[in-house]
């Protein structure tokens, strides 16, 4: 059968992404040719220019004629493309999870409410992620109670400061008997809150990118509601929009 040339080069583009961000290139060096991954891959060069178009528009990578295409400095803007659940589980490839508040209980009427359980005592955490150590987004996330228990023994989770590379949907799908199969979104632009402000280093009132998301398992509960604020000069969105076909 006939491999499709869009999953071909999509294909070819994540497992280069995953590349650059687990440093298998170093910032600055070449990429394989067009020539070499074709042959390597067996794909037209037209699918490989393509996955390399995907990785220049997501500043991952840059292309000099006649030279080649190289890895792009590590200081550049975070961005990050996310159209499945593994690929938001693989954050922890290239950031750092700093936790601020330890997992614990709390009253919380409105994150109850959201994730549908049947009192408003709920589990919660706060933390901070990092790029190339800069704090570019801060989350609180929510559990059920009873899903929230099965975090309370890990390190990255309760205590303070810890720094990990890990990331709290990874961890849980290993630990929930029906793993996490959808997510809602949606994004908003809000100005910081105070709190948020002084997590991030900037100024209260100053625009964030908020992202809601509920993630559920595959019987359809929602096991997790995550909102996360993220300093929009230090991190883009992108995604990749397709028509439908017959």
């Amino acid at each position: 059968m006939a491999r499709n040339r869009g999953t071909a080069y999509q294909t070819l583009a994540s497992d280069l992404r995953t590349s650059i961000l687990q440093g298998k290139y170093a910032d600055g060096s070449a990429l394989p040719t067009e020539a070499e991954l074709s042959a390597q891959h067996h794909l037209s060069r037209q699918t490989v220019r393509r996955a390399f178009q995907e990785l220049v528009a997501e500043d991952l990578v840059y292309r000099v004629a006649g030279r080649g295409t190289f890895v792009a400095p590590a200081d550049r803007q975070y961005l990050r493309q996310h159209g499945s659940i593994e690929e938001l589980m693989g954050l922890s490839l290239d950031t750092e999870l700093e936790l601020i508040d330890p997992i614990g209980a709390r009253v919380d009427v409105a994150a109850a409410g959201r994730l549908r359980t049947t009192g408003d005592v709920i589990s919660t955490v706060r933390f901070r992620r990092l790029h190339d150590g800069k704090p570019f987004c801060i989350t609180d996330t929510f559990f059920p109670l009873e899903v929230g228990q099965q975090l309370g023994d890990l390190v990255e989770l309760t205590v303070q400061g810890t720094v990990s590379q890990i990331t709290v949907i990874g961890v849980l799908d290993k630990r929930l008997e029906s793993p996490i199969t959808e997510a809602d979104q949606s994004i908003t632009a809000v100005a910081a809150p105070a709190d948020i402000a002084d997590a991030l280093g900037c100024d209260p009132g100053a625009p964030l990118l908020r992202i809601d998301r509920v993630y559920r398992d595959g019987d359809g509960r929602a096991v997790e509601l995550a909102v996360s604020h993220f300093l929009p000069e230090l991190y883009s969105y992108r995604v990749q929009l397709r028509r439908n076909t017959p």
